[in-house]
């Protein structure tokens, strides 16, 4: 498993929240638990307490989201590593359920966390993880989704660094919006009663300025 697979942590945690719909879903200990997947021994030590303390580790991972976004490279890095500082990890090899072709382990890289509490163990290894992936495909990897409301974030892979949303869902959404936009101006340009355009008629009336 490679060490910025990791990264998807910080991307699951951050999305919980909508802020610019006015939505939260990390509201109990369940949907906390969620967000560990197959972590299953990590996130049996999640407790109530753990649901504050996640969304203030929520909203410190966009804020590294948010300034990749927006082209402040060292922003971004300044803000993860003071995560990284605070949330530290231990890499560890592991060979557990991976096997080759003879039966021999893969080993490969693991991130061992050993904190006291459910909201510590996530934080390092997502933070971590989106460390790896940083370094790895550049901060301009990392994004949040350009059709408005939605500002999730996400992990551009794509082979031209083109991805710009969240999801295909999205990215219909706002080429529909674009094109109607399209619509309404080429709309309003056109003049009603001559057929020309707004702009061109402008330019060949008489000027009645002095």
């Amino acid at each position: 498993m490679e060490l910025a697979h990791y990264s998807d942590f910080a991307v699951r945690l951050v999305n919980t929240e909508e802020p610019a719909r006015n939505k939260d879903s990390l509201t109990s200990v369940e949907v906390i638990r969620e967000l560990f997947g197959a972590s299953a021994q990590a996130a049996r030590r999640a407790t109530d307490a753990d649901v504050t303390r996640f969304r203030s580790v929520r909203g410190r991972l966009r804020a590294v989201f948010t300034a990749a976004d927006a082209g402040d490279e060292a922003q971004a890095v300044d803000l993860l590593n003071s995560l990284l500082l605070e949330f530290p990890v231990s890499p560890q090899i592991s060979g557990h359920d991976f096997r080759d072709e003879d039966g021999r382990p893969k080993w490969h890289m693991h991130l061992a966390e050993h904190s006291s509490n459910a909201t510590a163990g996530y934080a390092a290894i997502a933070a971590m993880g989106l460390a790896v992936h940083l370094t790895e495909y550049g901060v301009d990897r990392l994004g949040l989704c350009e059709a408005a409301p939605c500002r999730n974030a996400y992990l551009d892979t794509s082979t031209n660094r083109s991805r710009r949303y969240c999801s295909d869902r999205c990215a219909t959404r706002a080429n529909v919006a674009a094109y109607r936009a399209r619509k309404r101006l080429e709309g309003a340009e056109r003049s009603p009663s001559t057929g020309r355009t707004a702009v061109r008629a402008q330019e060949t009336a008489p000027s009645m300025e002095r």
